[in-house]
């Protein structure tokens, strides 16, 4: 565990001691265990010290559900105080940092965890070898400004989601979630997918997937913070040509926006990291380190 404050965050050594330190940041209701087992070993194998970690409200994290929520779109339009700021999310990655005895890490983070990463970035810059952020929004975008990124039929899907209490329905929620962002381009792994869902619930963790009021409060996070164009690690934005949640358009902001930054979108690819784009995810984000 790392603290910030009173907020405890469950954090994950996932191997590859003296490599480069690099922390994974992963998304919007989901936990650390939802990263691939291949793409951990591929990065590794070029030369990273890898680790991840649960945000607060998500995973083995601190969950602040005694505070008001709504849903995750109601929340970015902030009609009650948030439970906390985005600033509060940036230094919880500082904390893990602090947990895993690194001075300096290069960041990975996909979907809500690049815009953690890109927040981390602007308010923590010495902390941080580089940024690479996947699938995500820009950091300065607020509010119902978010929604222009976002592709408002997939939001209605999501919604209308029903499953039954219990483990069958946390997994049939988790699996239909992973089938909905899943690449069109490439065949959509059923056994990893499942041993993902799975790993989560049987380290006793809440389905993320299934909490919509963790996610609220997220998403209602406030960013006070520095503007995207201020960032000054070297950066990498990733975002697939299919994404059926965030459109690519919102990549290719932030690639504009970054001085330096390298935009590579990779066609087929959805809201997930299938096996076939992992060789070019790790060998951009070795080359952007080196």
């Amino acid at each position: 565990m790392a603290t910030n404050g009173s907020v405890h965050l469950a954090v994950d050594d996932l191997g590859g001691a003296g490599g480069d330190p690099l922390l994974l940041i992963m998304g919007l209701g989901v936990s650390r265990f939802y990263w691939p087992d291949g793409l951990v070993a591929a990065l590794i194998d070029a030369g990273f010290s890898v680790a991840s970690f649960d945000g607060r409200d998500s995973g083995g994290s601190t969950h602040f559900d005694d505070a008001p929520a709504g849903n995750p779109v109601t929340g970015l339009f902030r009609r009650r105080p948030p439970a906390y700021t985005a600033e509060d999310m940036a230094d919880d990655t500082v904390a893990v940092l602090d947990a895993l005895g690194w001075q300096r890490a290069h960041l990975f983070g996909i979907s809500q965890g690049g815009l953690v990463a890109q927040r981390t970035a602007l308010r923590h810059p010495a902390r941080v070898h580089s940024l690479t952020t996947y699938a995500a929004v820009p950091s300065d975008v607020r509010g119902a400004a978010v929604l222009r990124y976002v592709h408002l039929p997939f939001l209605a899907r999501l919604a209308r989601m029903r499953h039954p209490a219990g483990r069958d329905g946390d997994i049939a929620a988790g699996m239909n979630l992973l089938r909905m962002v899943a690449s069109a381009g490439y065949p959509f792994d059923e056994q990893d997918a499942r041993r993902r869902v799975e790993r989560e619930l049987a380290a006793g963790l809440p389905s993320g997937v299934r909490d919509s009021r963790a996610q609220a409060r997220q998403t209602s996070a406030t960013w006070h913070g520095p503007r995207l164009r201020e960032l000054r690690a070297p950066t990498l934005v990733m975002h697939g040509a299919q994404d059926p949640l965030i459109r690519p358009a919102a990549g290719r902001r932030i690639a504009a926006t970054v001085p330096g930054a390298r935009y590579v979108e990779l066609p087929g690819t959805g809201h997930d990291l299938p096996r076939e784009v992992w060789p070019t995810v790790v060998r951009e984000i070795r080359a952007l380190a080196g």
